[in-house]
Order: structure tokens, then sequence, then C-alpha cells
């Protein structure tokens, strides 16, 4: 159970409280993301292998095991990446509500975006390749410590390679159903691998964007009000 912090001017509807526990919860459940992801990154390499020498026409029981060992390993590393995914998903939506909450309390002006959207944009086809962006930069601005600079550096970066790991699934999932032979199924195999691992840096930028928020979050409701944070 998290206690309020001290609180700027009151904002109707908006009550500051602590992001450090839903913030090292959310990190804790990115580096889980990122050991199945690894995880991933081995299956899609063994696939991958096998394909290729089946591709080049290598027969016999071995190969044929060494297939069924790979399929094997895809299926539980698919499996592994979706239970971490909808865990850490959870608790993220809940950390972004509570920052975007607490951001409006430190600048309840700099949001061009209903409360809602914090949750809705994810689910929202097209828009949610930028609007979830736009809602963590302003929550971002707004937490920034008082007469620093404000830098956007490290959201742009992880939301870039989270873009291009998304894209980069759907493509080689696309792939992978309609690869009808052994050199078609090592390229989707190919694929996912890079997929899988940009997803690994994403989520490393993630716990970044994470904990660097919620720390400014929790020092700048510390130090009280003062005039606000200079833009450049």
């Amino acid at each position: 159970m998290t206690s309020p912090m001290p609180a700027p001017p009151f904002v109707p509807g908006a009550v500051l409280r602590s992001p450090v526990g839903l913030g090292r919860a959310t990190a804790v459940l990115l580096g889980l993301v990122i050991a199945t992801d690894l995880f991933a990154c081995f299956a899609d390499l063994a696939e991958r292998n096998v394909a290729g020498d089946l591709a080049d026409g290598v027969t016999g029981a071995g190969v044929l095991h060494r297939a069924d060992h790979a399929d094997a390993l895809y299926r539980v590393a698919g499996l592994t990446q979706a239970g971490a995914l909808v865990a850490t998903a959870v608790v993220y939506l809940c950390w972004l509500w509570r920052v975007r909450v607490n951001a409006e309390v430190f600048d309840q002006s700099a949001h061009s975006m209903r409360r809602g959207w914090t949750i809705g944009a994810w689910f929202c086809p097209v828009v949610n390749l930028w609007f979830p962006r736009r809602i963590v930069l302003e929550a971002w601005d707004a937490s920034v410590p008082w007469g620093a600079r404000i830098r956007h550096a490290p959201v742009n970066a992880w939301w870039t390679l989270w873009i291009i790991s998304l894209l980069a699934g759907r493509f080689a999932s696309m792939s992978w159903r309609h690869a009808g032979t052994p050199g078609l199924l090592r390229s989707a195999a190919g694929q996912m691998l890079f997929s899988d691992a940009v997803d690994v840096a994403a989520a490393i930028l993630a716990i970044v964007v994470v904990v660097h928020l919620t720390r400014m979050q929790h020092r700048k409701a510390l130090a009280g009000q003062v005039p606000s944070p200079v833009s450049g």
C-alpha cells in the first residue's frame, strides 16, 4: 500500500501518490520480458539452424530429432513470452496511470489528451503507434525537476525500438505462417530472431524510462513547488 506524497496545489480528480512501488514492480517484470526474449532468441536460432540444414538437403534421424526439439522450444518460448508480456502490461499500465495522474498535479496544462487515453491509447489501432509516446513524453516533461533542461532521448529511443520490434514481429509471424518450405522457414526464423533481439533492447530502454521517470516524480514531489522547468 502506498501513501500520499507531499502535494502541490489541489488539482480536481488528481492525487499525488508515490510511483516507487509500481515502478520497481514494472522494472522487475520488464526484466522477465528480457529473459523470455533471450530464451526466444535461443529458440529462433535452433529453428533457423535446423531449417537451414533441411534446406541444404541434410537428412536422417538426427536432423529430424533436432527439428522436433526446435519446434518444441519455439512453442514454449512463444508461451513464456506471451505470459510475461500480459503480466508486465497490466503492471506497466497501472504504473503509467499513476505517473500520469502525478504529472497532472505537477502541471495540469502540460497534457494535450484526456486521462483515459493513458490506457486506451495502447488498444486503439493506428493511433497506438504514437499516442502512448505522447502521453509518456507529457508526463516526462511535467515531472522534470524544477529548473532542469528537458531531454527526450530515453523516451524516443525506447519508443523507436518498440515500434521496430512490433512491426518486425508482425512481419515475421506472417512469414512463419506462410513458410511452406525449409528455406522459407529458415528466413522466417531469422526475421523472428531480429524481432526478439530488438525487443530485448526495447525492454532495456523501457526499464531506463520507468526508473528515471519514477525517480524524477519522487524527487520532485519531495522538493515541493517552485517555478516550471526550462524547455530546450
